[in-house]
């Protein structure tokens, strides 16, 4: 089958001359597939991973449609579930919006209200919000969604996860029927397959590689004692040849005691956890990406949906507590077609979520030991016993760049 173009979507002129400034060509298969029932306003429930494009399967659409009709209120509302992608999206939206005149307002909590609402009175077309302040400025009259034509919510699976789902239900009864839905997420549990069936009109269905990791990331475990794991992790940060590594904790506590050690022992380290104010999340985000610090420390309130497309390394310094968590913190490496590692530190408490993991995802992670590393292996350790060590197929290298891996 012949490769798709951005010009084969019929796009607005001022939409395909963004897609060209930003240098894109071909789509992702997300986007490939989406897009067009999309534009044709159907109902649509995408089911994929971050990394896959799926953000702009749904904005390109939405700007189309909004590029007709009557300006100065709210026609699009996207919902996601943190502050730091809803930020993403409306950054995003801005970016392929860039030679029309829609405007949006990005609504979360951690912020003043008053920015926000002079945005909403002065005409935003597209909201992008956080449940909680979305429900407070329309309960203040300040977010008038009466004309509302199309609404997205997206990482339904984590709004979910983040006890949001009653807040959601709370904002549809609000809005007006009609309009086009389209939902995203990387998983479909059975609430979200419930909410799907109640609120989507014979909807068009995207599935593409829920489970499987990016082809673009190379996999290792590295078994390790548990009052050795702090050591191992600075020794793989000597050792390795890192770019910029995002490492994830399971809590906040173990965030700040890693983030701690590392600028102890000399890194440029920042770390992200839930109970920073938005300032500080902010700072270091940006921070990580404008590469002041080399190292990101986080929970897995990073670990969707965040664009950090320049990450070489995710180091899962503590187990993720499911399949769809590990799936979803090596997300964040291999973006945009580059190739990226994951590695992940493995106690002998972890070893049933290691063969859970290799199940459902139908692949061997291949264990490798560490030269020079001061300590011996666990007596568990299975490197060139129970499983030879391998090493990680070559990620291929791509031919051109995909929009908006995400």
């Amino acid at each position: 089958m012949d490769q798709t173009h951005f010009t084969d979507f019929d796009l607005h002129p001022r939409l395909m001359q963004a897609v060209d400034d930003m240098g894109f060509i071909e789509p992702t298969p997300v986007q490939a597939k989406a897009i067009p029932p999309a534009m044709a306003g159907r109902d649509l429930i995408g089911l994929a991973q971050t990394g896959t494009g799926k953000s702009a399967a749904f904005i390109l659409p939405i700007l189309q449609r909004l590029l007709d009709g009557k300006p100065g209120r709210v026609r699009a509302l996207v919902i996601a579930p943190t502050r730091e992608l809803a930020e993403q999206l409306g950054g995003d939206f801005a970016d392929l919006g860039r030679h029309t005149r829609l405007r949006t307002a990005t609504v979360t909590g951690g912020v003043r209200y008053g920015p926000q609402i002079d945005k909403l009175h002065k005409g935003a077309e597209i909201v992008v919000a956080t449940p909680g302040r979305l429900i407070d400025l329309m309960g203040r009259g300040d977010a008038d969604l009466r004309h509302l034509e199309v609404l997205v919510l997206d990482e339904a699976d984590r709004m979910l996860d983040m006890g949001f789902l009653p807040d959601i239900r709370r904002i549809l009864r609000k809005l007006p029927g009609g309009r086009q839905t389209m939902m995203f997420s990387a998983t479909m549990p059975y609430d979200i397959r419930r909410l799907a069936e109640e609120i989507l009109t014979d909807p068009v269905h995207v599935e593409l590689g829920v489970r499987v990791p990016l082809e673009t990331i190379s996999h290792a475990l590295y078994a390790v004692a548990p009052p050795h794991k702090t050591e191992m992790l600075l020794a793989i940060l000597r050792l390795a040849d890192t770019g910029s590594v995002l490492v994830f904790t399971r809590t906040k506590h173990a965030a700040r005691h890693t983030g701690a050690s590392l600028k102890e022992a000399g890194f440029s380290a920042s770390i992200i956890e839930g109970d920073m104010p938005q300032p500080k999340r902010k700072e270091a985000l940006d921070g990580f990406r404008q590469g002041k610090f080399q190292v990101l420390v986080a929970t897995d309130i990073a670990a969707r949906g965040l664009d950090i497309s320049h990450v070489t390394h995710v180091i899962n310094y503590d187990m993720p507590s499911t399949v769809d968590d590990y799936t979803h913190r090596i997300g964040r490496t291999g973006r945009a077609e580059r190739s990226g590692q994951a590695f992940t530190l493995v106690t002998h408490e972890d070893l049933e979520m290691v063969a859970g993991i290799e199940r459902v995802l139908g692949i061997e992670l291949a264990y490798r030991r560490l030269e020079g590393f001061p300590h011996p292996p666990p007596p568990w350790d299975p490197t060139g016993r129970e499983r030879p060590e391998k090493t990680p197929r070559r990620p291929r290298r791509p031919v051109r760049r995909a929009l908006g891996r995400r």
